[in-house]
């Protein structure tokens, strides 16, 4: 019952052990397995090689993991287990005994408790009470050793509550102590730690117990890693002292200070965001365990390790491959990550240690001998020393342990870096061994000794140290399996001499024998213990004051060598121990010592500083003196001219109005998310359906600053997006994530849920900002916003709602590109890069600043670098953080900076003393903000930014400036701001009214929302809050003073976001030459010419990166006016009016003087342009610092200072200022980036690069909440893209447990991305927030345009030609046209349909035509244009393409996944026509579900006919007429879906296709019936598609007759009709006339919207309707009038959409070979034949624009060359026999092409000669717009127009047959020369006609009249032979 197997003899383990050697023997490749019985009986007796060891270590801790079944990934569920009941009213409380005593540690750890001797007081977890551990008294005996060995099975314990004894059976004792498990007890997982007593004698948690060995044996025995429990918990034992410098008072302050389980250390982890980390080794299930600690565990931190699972997995692991790190390799790294949800990782200090912010009574995990701290040791020293544990292992601390900290960071590192990629030994025939312990701490060791005393060591340089060694020493094995060379190394001899043990102290010593005694080496011979004893005793006696770092080293041969490196530094030590302090925490520690006045001891010390006495005394003393004169010359400037008018008054005229526009990379943005949009839509995944949306909806999210929510508020007042909604509020898009925004969440996930046709876009802007997984923020309850993200965007309904596509917009995306991301790859969109190649890819006229730019200023020799850091300020820093150890280095910093500012205003103000307590760059910051709104007219100034991440410390220094500045009477000279994110921005009155005047405001209540709207406006703002969010800064921003960010963490986001502030646009439209400029606001003549001052000018390259001017609502908008190169020495009227346009500089190039003019001509521009009460539109960015880019000026610096050292001398020095210079500062810091200022640790980092050139900054850990998946990673490039560092992240980081991804793991799926997910990343401030913004407006126009369509909107063509006759056959009301009456009416040859606009016209005895007429109906420069379209919103009743998607058609389309996919099957139908000679054969491909329309043989299923219902069947949902539609080229965009046309009624309709693109179709839709062409119809046209459905339609109703016939139906009662469709008819419309005016003749009419269904039941209901040959209806045009619809039906030309009666017209045929106007040919063929054609005018189709397909798919090209030529319609005949290019395209294409472009050629004398046309024999071709025809029939009995009168001007004969007889033709009458063109299928033909027709007798043939279409002679060309009349 719960025994280990770890003490009994080892044959118990052989089957596992057997097993697991056979796995490891057979996975690997090369791997020799360990002998079975050498597992088994030598472990204990011999120490192990280092490999065997670390792979036995895993093997174990697979073992023992096996055991461990709660929570595992196996497939098995744990074996529940139920407890006994207890007995009968005994105490079953949680933490108490049955007895009803109490066993809670932290309530008996101060009570005597009795232990039997040979008994041990041991922790038991609860699982019902995690927070505790109930204490235990076992024998240990069946307690394993210090290796995990040797524990006896079973157990035997008492309790020691209620002092019962002797329970021999660990579930007893379980039940007993009421630990109510669920699964069966086991000592292993239950008996967790040794409790210890500590020095003031409380018993305390002590270290682990060390079950079955995994953590203690050999070199992996002192691993801080928790044996079984996935979160490890112990209240304090991880800790290796407190990390904060003051414990915070205890809340129960009756505890001893060093109580392990005090409630002051329970409240205190209660309070912090700080939850514990996983060691996840594959096994256990971060979530299975929370669940099992009930989330309380989360609270409380520990202190983990992790070891490496080395071995081959375990059977229940599928998909492990040697080559691959097994599982558990990734998080080798998951050292320590307990912090909260924010973890610093960058330094060596980067993981964090403690989080408790109190005392801490144990050490790390311990072993051997304890070693005491001495007591003093941090007053002493002035520093904490932090214990970096090394290998091996490590002694326990007792004693003074509050003042040191233990670090396990190194040990992981260490660890990690042993654990190599498996690649290489996959294929090695030599196992590569990792590098030794040896070489790991001599590596360690030399990188110590190069660190400079101002330097901290970085995890990542000894990571890449100890990567690059390892490459070096086995470059050869390496090279060898690699195609390329990695990275190129020194060339080392392939074997490298090992260091031994022996030597290692020795080559340590020796390397640092040269570093000064900056590293110190401690060697000792038996345990760790002794050296660390030592070291404390040299720290005591001062030996170890100029040393940084102690190296201690015990290293024997026998045995594997323990080491740890202590760090002594102060410097380095406060660092290091600083950075362990969560954000939180260290918030916390600031506030505590400012709370409790421990800086009060600061204060003192300054006062002391300044020889006069306190500042504050010297600032009582100025201000008395000076009261009323000070602040009439500062505020000259400020006060008087404000106003701005026409009397001369001078005025600035920075300000001007901007343009709100889209820059260009913007737009090329917008443009690539919306493409990305549609590849998801356009995928087979069916991921997002497009085509179902009709419009958008959106929500962006922001982090909970009330400046960004305003500042998002106002760029979306500006955007399209907004403006196109007809609603006013703003506030219902943007959503603070704080705690009100569930609220609005709600809303908006219940909106997409009832708008399934909307699109809603939901934008997490600043998507870096709160990462924290839901689960870990669920407590404490104080910090309800963390986790919110998660909590909202990763819920199910977002997840899994088909109509929400999730957009993160981010500068620092790396936190969203680990191993776990949602976001795919492919979903990632960069921002753009602006050059490529050299080459300029976005005209824009700025040039963006941002990280690199800065870092290259400090590269570059000819420019000031914008990056700086101020030596003397540091140097104090670290003075005074020697003289006090115990206060935080922020505080010490925000005191010192605060000290230098205030000294810095009074000597400005005139104390010159005061000059020596502050330092040059501090000085230099606050003379030119003072003097700044002095050098403008109307008071513009400079902002300088002064970041301090820490609210309290914030709150100091704000109230401290501001008291200064009142004292020196500066409060109208510059305001001062405090910046918090959780408020708005409060300033003063006066301020206020100043921005109103300037942005030409006149609501009373303006107040500034956003720093943007603070343009101009001199002041200090401090900014504050842990880090930004997303607030920008206006184009005034002259410093950014960065020397207080918490330069401790590490971590590149944090960096880079810190930098991001001052990212900047500098606008490259003004070019200035090099211009010596006086600068007056120089500080000081001393001043060190390293210094930057107002006129410095940044060199930019050419760029173009468009303006950004931010600001706000009702503002006035400022272009950098040309006042900006000037340099007026004039008097202060002189400046720039709006009258007085300022001359430029002369400048040395026409270039410059041009662009001077061009921007002159802006600014009169801008300064005239009215201003509206509401907001000028306004470049739209959070980015948008409008700045001027400007060339190169050099810097001279003044040597007169605007304040002498007595202020009596100010006022008129401020005089001869603004003589002398007439240069709004604003204007000059707008055309350069801002100076940053950086701690000097941060500018180093952020300054130095690594091999490949990329800064250092990058290569940092990119974010707290993730962590590296190896030390063994490549370095990154400078080289890479955005997208290659993404792939890197991807695969090289990993989320920590407290990250939102964690979970996010494959399980079982093939990926685990979100499909409607997608990541926006470009550098801060650059303009995300226009470029989304801009995405969401192209989105929302895109589905707009998506609902509609363009259709064809042309009026009807010749009616200008038409008889107008007063004669109405018809009332205009009439539903259907009566028989008799539509006899009489008179056929109307003229074609209408605008189609045919460039078509002959054809003419009839009805019309006499002049040429004006015709020629004025036709525009010669239009007849090519393109054909007017409207756009027109789909209806209801649409047909629709391959794209419309709704639930309604699914199951017609049979896409519907929950049906199978439509099966069907092809059928070959045949019948004979003679007039191919041959018999025709289609194939029929008929889905299963449409088999009901057609009829099959019985035994062999053969298709037999298709199903046709009868004339007299009625019935409201069937359409009795089948529908044909031929199409080619059009599988996508055909609208064959007629479901909501056909309003759900049942129909058939089939598609005509050709055989080449029969699977195609079947392809996109499947659940229509196909009716496959011949293929030797693959070339042919529409003529023969409508040739063989007429067909194949009049054989098929004979069929049916002869069926039917048998069941008693007359053949003329089956329904004779069929439709012929366009595949591009869209919509029909309904004209409903309403005739009830007083007189017969009035009518009014609408036009409305119907289903086909509608239309084709009303016709196919017409009274005799058997009796029309031809039913069709109007095309649809916007320019319909009354007239045209006063007769409802007409007898003329049909064309789109007919209804073809294939009873009456068996004998009329269509011309299967005709390309173009094959149906104006068939209407004169039924209408010659006495057939009846009628057009309802009361109905319209429209038909839709289709850009690809139908007769375009005709492309005639040359047979003898694939090269495109475009060839001329002129080339398409040639003569006989002639060497002429043939063409590969059917001859009857070339034909018609020919005569449409150029049958002037055949009938010159008809050009234009309308009332002589061309007389057409029996068909109808088309000679081009200016050509008129006569179509008469040859057939006996036809129909013809009255020839006599009319004389013709030309003949043809096309193919003519055998009615066409010599006689028929002598009844017509020819012009004299009227020509006669003769055309057959080959000469023989040709010749034959010639003489049977006796042409010759009236006509004169030539032989070069012969000619032929450019076809080869197997292509059959078609030979033609003209003529003239004699």
């Amino acid at each position: 019952m719960g025994n280990s197997y770890a003490g009994q003899l080892k044959t118990t383990r052989f089957e596992e052990v057997l097993h697991n050697s056979i796995e490891a023997s057979l996975r690997s490749n090369n791997l020799v397995p360990r002998p079975i019985f050498s597992q088994l009986y030598l472990e204990a007796e011999q120490q192990l090689s280092s490999l065997e060891a670390g792979s036995r270590a895993d093997n174990e801790e697979e073992e023992e993991e096996e055991e461990e079944e709660e929570g595992s990934e196996s497939s098995s569920p744990p074996v529940s287990y139920q407890m006994k009941p207890p007995p009968e009213g005994c105490c079953t409380t949680d933490g108490f005994c049955q007895a009803g005593k109490d066993l809670r540690l932290v309530s008996i750890s101060n009570e005597h408790i009795e232990v039997p001797s040979g008994f041990l007081l041991v922790g038991a977890k609860s699982p019902n009470l995690p927070d505790h551990l109930l204490v235990c008294a076992v024998d240990k005996r069946f307690l394993p050793d210090d290796n995990g060995h040797n524990a006896l099975l079973g157990f035997s314990g008492n309790c020691v509550g209620c002092g019962k004894k002797g329970f021999c059976y660990f579930t007893e004792f379980s039940n007993h102590i009421n630990l109510k498990l669920t699964t069966q007890p086991k000592k292993q997982k239950h008996l967790k730690y040794y409790l210890v007593r500590n020095a003031q004698g409380a018993l305390t948690k002590g270290s682990v117990i060390c079950w079955k060995g995994a953590e203690f044996r050999g070199r992996q025995s002192s691993t801080n890693t928790c044996s079984s429990t996935l979160f490890q918990l112990p209240e304090s034992s991880g800790l290796s002292g407190s990390t904060s410098s003051e414990p915070l008072p205890p809340a129960n302050p009756g505890a001893p200070a060093g109580t392990q389980q005090t409630a002051a250390v329970v409240d205190h982890t209660l309070s912090t965001a700080t939850f514990s980390s996983a060691v996840y080794n594959g096994k256990e299930s971060p979530k299975q365990q929370l669940m099992k600690n009930n989330l309380s565990a989360l609270t409380r931190p520990s202190v983990l390790g992790t070891l490496t699972n080395s071995g081959p997995p375990k059977k229940r692991h599928k998909g492990w491959s040697p080559e691959s790190p097994s599982s558990t390799e990734t998080w080798n790294l998951q050292l320590n990550p307990q912090a909260p949800n924010r973890i610093k990782n960058g330094s060596l200090s980067s993981l964090p240690h403690s989080a408790l912010v109190g005392p801490a009574s144990s050490p790390m995990v311990g072993s051997g001998e304890p070693v005491s701290v001495p007591d003093n040791l941090l007053k002493i020293c002035k520093a904490k020393p932090v214990i970096f544990k090394g290998h091996g292992n490590f002694p326990y601390l007792c004693g003074n342990i509050n003042d040191v900290i233990v670090s396990p960071l190194l040990y992981t590192c260490y660890r990690n870096s042993q654990s190599l990629s498996r690649a290489y030994e996959q294929y090695s025939a030599s196992t590569i061994q990792p590098i030794s312990e040896e070489m790991q701490l001599l590596l360690t060791v030399y990188y110590l000794v190069q660190l400079a005393a101002d330097q901290v060591p970085l995890i990542e340089d000894l990571e890449q140290i100890f990567m690059r060694s390892w490459r070096e020493s086995h470059l050869s094995e390496i090279r060898q399996y690699q195609q390329a060379v990695p990275q190129a190394f020194p060339q080392v001899p392939s074997q490298i001499t090992p260091v031994t043990s022996a030597q290692l102290p020795w080559l340590a010593g020796l390397a640092a024998s040269s570093c000064n005694d900056s590293v110190h080496i401690i060697e000792c011979s038996y345990s760790l213990a002794e050296g660390l004893s030592e070291m404390f005793k040299l720290l005591i006696e001062g030996k170890l004051i100029k040393t940084n770092y102690v190296v201690i080293i015990c290293a024997s041969r026998n045995r594997a060598i323990d080491s740890c490196i202590v760090i002594t530094g102060k410097y380095q030590a406060r660092v290091l121990s600083e950075s362990m302090l969560s954000p939180s925490d260290y918030q916390k520690e600031v506030n505590y010592q400012l709370v409790t006045g421990k800086v009060e001891t600061l204060g003192s010390f300054f006062s002391t500083l300044c020889p006069e006495g306190d500042i504050d005394l010297l600032l009582e003393k100025f201000y008395q003196e000076n009261q009323g004169h000070i602040s009439s010359s500062l505020s000259a400037s400020v006060n008087k001219p404000t106003a701005v008018n026409g009397a001369g008054t001078a005025v600035c005229t920075s300000y001007e109005i901007e343009r709100h526009q889209i820059r260009p990379f913007q737009l090329a943005v917008a443009q690539k998310l919306l493409s990305h949009i549609c590849s998801i839509a356009d995928s087979s995944t069916q991921n997002l359906d497009l085509g179902s949306f009709e419009k958008i909806d959106f929500l962006i999210c922001v982090p909970p600053s009330e400046v960004t929510y305003q500042q998002t508020l106002f760029h979306l007042w500006h955007s399209d997006v907004f403006r196109s909604r007809n609603t006013d509020t703003l506030e219902q898009y943007v959503m603070k994530l704080d705690a009100e925004a569930q609220i609005k969440f709600k809303v908006f996930l219940q909106n997409s849920m009832q708008n399934p046709h909307t699109l809603f876009v939901l934008i997490h802007d600043h998507a870096h900002w709160d990462l924290m997984s839901a689960m870990h923020s669920l407590y404490p309850q104080t910090e309800l916003s963390t986790g919110l993200v998660d909590r909202l965007l990763n819920c199910r309904e977002v997840k899994e709602a088909p109509n929400i596509v999730t957009l993160h917009v981010t500068s620092f995306p790396y936190a969203l590109q680990t191993q776990h991301t949602h976001i795919s790859p492919y979903n990632e969109i960069h921002w753009p890069s602006s050059y490529s190649n050299g080459v300029d890819l976005y005209h824009e006229n700025k040039k963006y600043f941002g990280l690199s730019e800065f870092i290259e200023s400090t590269l570059s020799g000819h420019s000031i670098p914008l990056l700086r850091y101020d030596s003397s300020f540091e140097a104090m820093v670290m003075a005074l953080g020697k003289r006090f150890p115990r206060l935080h280095s922020a505080v010490i910093r925000t005191f010192v900076l605060i000290q230098h500012y205030s000294a810095a205003m009074m000597a400005v103000c005139g104390l010159s003393q005061m000059k020596n307590y502050t330092s040059v760059e501090t000085l230099e910051i606050t003379q030119n903000l003072i003097n700044s709104s002095r050098q403008c007219p109307s008071g513009h100034g400079l902002m300088v930014v002064l970041r301090i991440p820490c609210v309290p410390l914030a709150a100091v220094a704000y109230e401290r400036l501001y008291n200064v500045r009142e004292r020196l009477a500066l409060e109208d000279n510059f305001e001062i701001i405090l910046g918090n994110p959780n408020s708005g921005i409060t300033i003063g009155k006066h301020f206020v009214e100043q921005l109103k005047i300037w942005q030409k405001i006149e609501d009373v209540d303006w107040r500034p929302q956003t720093y943007l709207e603070l343009e101009g406006l001199p002041c200090i703002l401090i900014f504050s809050g842990m880090d930004p969010q997303g607030e920008s800064l206006p184009r005034s921003l002259r410093y950014c003073d960065l020397r207080l960010i918490n330069s401790s963490s590490l971590v590149r986001t944090n960096l880079e976001q810190e930098l991001g502030l001052a990212a900047y646009f500098v606008s490259s439209e003004i070019h200035t030459e090099k211009a010596v400029v006086n600068d007056v606001l120089e500080s000081d003549p001393e001043k060190l010419s390293s210094t930057d001052n107002e006129d410095e000018e940044i060199v930019t390259e050419g760029s173009n990166s468009e303006k950004r001017s931010p600001m706000k609502r009702e503002r006035s908008r400022s272009h950098d006016s040309a006042s900006s190169s000037l340099s007026s020495k004039a008097s202060v009227t002189a400046f720039c009016t709006e009258s007085s346009p300022p001359q430029a500089l002369s400048n040395s190039t026409e270039e410059t003087t041009n662009n001077c003019e061009r921007q002159k001509q802006k600014v009169d521009k801008g300064a005239q342009t009215t201003i509206s009460k509401y907001l000028p539109p306004v470049t739209e960015q959070l980015d948008m610092k409008q700045n001027i880019k400007s060339a190169q000026v050099s810097i001279t610096s003044s040597s007169s200072s605007p304040f002498s050292s007595s202020s009596s001398s100010s006022a008129p020095t401020h005089n001869s200022f603004v003589l002398q210079t007439s240069q709004c500062s604003m204007t000059k810091a707008s055309k350069q980036p801002p100076i940053v200022f950086l701690p000097k640790l941060v500018y180093d980092i952020i300054t130095s690069t690594d091999s490949t050139g990329l800064p250092k900054s990058s290569s940092l850990l990119p974010y707290h909440s993730v962590m590296w998946a190896s030390s063994f990673r490549p370095l990154m490039s400078k080289m890479m893209t955005c997208t290659e560092q993404s792939l890197y992240y991807r695969q090289w980081t990993v989320p920590k447990p407290i990250h939102m991804d964690y979970n996010n793991r494959n399980e079982g799926r093939m990926d685990t991305f979100h499909p409607r997910r997608l990541l926006l990343s470009g550098p801060p401030q650059i303009g995300k927030t226009g470029a989304y913004l801009q995405f969401l407006s192209i989105l929302s126009r895109m589905l707009i345009r998506l609902t509609e369509v363009d259709v064809y909107d042309e009026e009807e063509i010749n009616n200008n030609i038409k008889e107008e006759s007063d004669q109405y056959y018809h009332q205009p009301g009439d539903m259907w046209p009566d028989l008799e009456t539509f006899r009489k009416m008179p056929f109307d040859y003229t074609i209408h349909d605008p189609k045919y606009e460039d078509a002959s016209l054809i003419c009839s005895k009805l019309q006499t035509i002049n040429s004006e007429d015709r020629s004025m109906s036709k525009r010669q420069e239009d007849m090519y244009s393109c054909r007017q379209t409207t756009r027109m919103r789909l209806s209801k009743y649409a047909a629709y393409n391959t794209y419309h998607h709704c639930e309604q058609c699914h199951q017609y389309m049979g896409f519907n996944p929950r049906y199978q996919i439509y099966e069907s099957t092809l059928h070959a139908f045949a019948f004979s026509y003679s007039m191919l000679g041959e018999e025709i054969q289609l194939h029929f491909i008929i889905p299963k579900s449409k088999e009901h329309h057609f009829v099959f043989s019985q035994p062999g299923r053969q298709l037999e006919s298709m199903r046709l219902p009868l004339v007299t069947d009625k019935s409201e949902d069937y359409i009795k007429s089948p529908t044909f539609t031929p199409t080619t080229g059009r599988h996508e965009h055909g609208l064959f879906n007629l479901y909501h046309a056909m309003d759900g009624a049942s129909h058939l309709h089939v598609l005509v296709v050709k055989e080449y693109e029969m699977a195609i179709y079947k392809k996109y839709w499947p659940n229509h019936i196909m009716l496959v062409l011949p293929s030797i119809f693959n070339s042919a046209g529409v003529g023969a598609a409508h040739f063989l459905i007429k067909e194949l339609s009049y054989h098929n109703l004979e069929l049916e007759r002869n069926r039917q016939e048998e069941l008693g139906i007359k053949p003329q009662d089956i329904w004779p009709f069929i439709v012929i469709s366009d595949d591009s008819c869209v919509m029909w419309n309904a004209v409903e006339v309403d005739c009830s005016g007083d007189r017969k003749s009035d009518y009014t009419w609408t036009e409305r919207n119907v289903s086909l269904k509608q239309i084709l039941q009303h016709i196919e209901a017409t009274p005799n309707v058997t009796h029309y040959a031809l039913i069709g209806m109007r095309k649809w045009s916007s320019k319909t009038n009354s007239a045209e619809i006063k007769e409802p039906f007409s007898c003329c030309h049909v064309h789109d959409f007919i209804m073809l009666n294939v009873d009456l017209t068996q004998n009329v045929q269509y011309n299967q070979n005709r390309f173009t106007c094959d149906d104006v040919d068939f209407n004169l063929r039924v209408h010659s034949a006495g057939l009846l054609i009628c057009r309802f005018n009361h109905f319209n189709v429209m038909k839709k624009q289709i850009a690809v397909g139908g007769q375009r798919s005709f492309h005639i090209k040359s047979k003898v060359s694939d090269t495109p030529v475009s060839i001329s319609p002129a080339q398409y005949i040639c003569a006989p026999d002639s060497k002429h290019t043939f063409l590969a395209a059917p001859a009857q294409l070339l034909l018609e092409k020919y005569l449409q472009y150029h049958s002037h050629r055949f009938f010159p004398l008809s050009l234009k000669n309308y009332s002589h046309p061309v007389l057409s024999v029996d068909c109808y071709l088309n000679l081009g717009p200016q050509i008129a025809v006569c179509y008469v029939s040859s057939r006996p009995h036809s129909l013809n127009i009255s020839s006599s009168g009319l004389t013709f001007s030309g003949l043809l004969l096309y193919l003519c047959d055998s009615f066409v007889v010599a006689s028929f033709l002598k009844k017509f009458h020819f012009l004299k020369g009227a020509t006669l063109c003769v055309i057959c299928q080959d000469r023989n033909s040709l010749r034959q006609t010639v003489v049977r027709l006796e042409l010759e007798d009236e006509w004169q043939f030539r032989l070069r009249d012969e000619f032929q279409t450019a076809n080869a002679k197997e292509d059959r060309p078609l030979f033609f032979l003209t003529g003239r009349h004699i």
